[in-house]
């Protein structure tokens, strides 16, 4: 294997090998799947929020650390930041094109994970009977 960024042929072209720690792709699947990455890019899906719309639509989230998301995904292209020169100044995220393209499938990914929920707040794991998969045969799961 060759160091520094692996870029494989594939069949659809030129692909990253993110299993390779000096992958440049790793560094940007990083910040989108970050503890609050995920929950920035949900959050500008429907619209441009400025900073503090922002946190106050993700809940949990500090400054600091929104701060810190924020100029990693602008960093990476997937958001941008407008300043209105302003006293204070007031700053505005958004989703560039490709920040929409890759918070598309994390939409869909979170409505599939919440239409799962029921409104106790239980998950289809929860509700699963337990003795499944773990020794008893299908028949013995169904008499029982």
């Amino acid at each position: 294997m060759k160091e520094g960024a692996q870029l494989t042929q594939g069949e659809a072209g030129n692909r990253y090998d993110v299993f390779h720690t000096d992958c440049p792709a790793r560094d940007m699947v990083d910040h989108v799947t970050s503890r609050w990455g995920i929950w920035v890019l949900i959050s500008l899906r429907s619209n441009d929020l400025r900073f503090f719309e922002l946190r106050d639509s993700i809940q949990g989230i500090s400054e600091k650390m929104l701060a810190q998301t924020l100029r990693a995904l602008v960093r990476d292209g997937l958001v941008w930041r407008e300043v209105e020169p302003t006293t204070p100044p007031q700053v505005t995220y958004g989703l560039t094109e490709f920040g929409q393209d890759v918070g598309e499938p994390l939409t869909d990914l979170f409505d599939r994970i919440t239409q799962r929920l029921e409104s106790d707040g239980t998950s289809a794991t929860e509700r699963r009977p337990r003795n499944v998969g773990h020794g008893a045969s299908a028949t013995e799961r169904l008499s029982s």
